[in-house]
């Protein structure tokens, strides 16, 4: 595994969830806060995305992808909307899967609207970097693989195909790598533009994330980066945060986490897919880190899971 897929799988819950909007005229619609990421694509015409809390509105026109890996509140309306119809929309919940109709001037505009359920308690600090708002227009020959899922999601969309249930999710899952990617293409700002630009930082993080439960050790992951043990801790420690050995320490438990919310392993499998000698080991130094024991962990975020897993 790589550390974006990896970042994106130790933080997924459920399957993601997208529903079309198909509206023209006058109007406004709301989407509240989600524990989770939101996402637009817009499938035809144009309109203006308006983040909560009074940040710049965003344009949007056809082909254009955003994404809100926070989960922040919006509005969507159309691009002559002011602030007094950006104040009355309604909930987004109303008009999804429908043809609205209003009166006004404004054109047509279809988006595909989704969300990603997440898992926050561990987010990899390479999602925590993202804006709230990452808006990739669409610009010919730009990000061709996230154009392809656009497509490909236009497509199953519209003619149904059989097959669709399993791969419109599969479309979606594609779509949140794709965007990603593209933000990390373009940023200007943010380490882990630069990390993963790093040739020395990035052999090393391939290394670890390929093989997490491997006994690593200072002067075996320099080798592998192919640097003295000096050099490697001091480029990765600047770019990453954090040394190598306690990154490792880190994704490990992050990993054996993921391993007992997402599963009913025993935990004496899951020490040893995360390097952990045994139960007790694993045991106490999941405790030092998330002030549980990893049996209690699993009952509470099992507990929580329908908070995770909801539309």
């Amino acid at each position: 595994m790589d550390v974006v897929s990896d970042a994106i799988s130790a933080v997924r819950a459920g399957r993601p969830s997208s529903n079309r909007l198909r509206v023209r005229g006058s109007w406004s619609v709301r989407l509240a806060p989600y524990e989770g990421a939101g996402f637009h694509v817009v499938l035809s015409g144009a309109c203006r995305l308006v983040p909560d809390g009074g940040g710049d509105p965003v344009s949007l026109g056809t082909g254009d992808v955003v994404l809100l890996p926070h989960g922040a509140g919006h509005v969507l309306a159309d691009r002559a909307a002011g602030a007094a119809e950006v104040r009355r929309a309604v909930p987004f919940e109303e008009v999804r899967d429908t043809d609205v109709r209003l009166p006004g001037s404004g054109t047509g505009v279809e988006l595909l609207c989704g969300k990603y359920r997440l898992d926050r308690s561990r987010t990899h600090p390479l999602l925590a970097e993202l804006p709230q708002v990452v808006h990739l227009p669409h610009r010919v020959g730009d990000h061709p693989e996230l154009r392809t899922a656009v497509d490909l999601l236009a497509r199953e969309l519209d003619e149904r195909r059989p097959g669709s249930c399993l791969a419109l999710p599969s479309l979606l899952d594609l779509l949140l790598i794709y965007m990603v990617r593209a933000w990390m293409a373009g940023a200007e700002t943010g380490a882990w533009p630069a990390v993963l630009n790093d040739p020395v930082t990035t052999a090393a993080l391939r290394a670890l994330h390929s093989d997490p439960a491997a006994p690593w050790t200072a002067d075996r992951l320099a080798a592998e980066a192919g640097v003295s043990r000096a050099t490697l801790s001091r480029r990765f420690t600047s770019l990453v945060g954090r040394p190598p050995m306690a990154y490792l320490t880190w994704w490990r438990l992050t990993m054996a986490a993921t391993r007992l919310r997402d599963s009913d392993v025993p935990l004496a499998t899951v020490a040893r897919e995360t390097g952990y000698g045994s139960p007790y080991a694993l045991s106490h130094a999941f405790s030092r880190e998330f002030g549980t024991t990893p049996g209690r962990y699993r009952e509470r975020v099992r507990a929580a899971e329908p908070a995770l897993t909801a539309s």
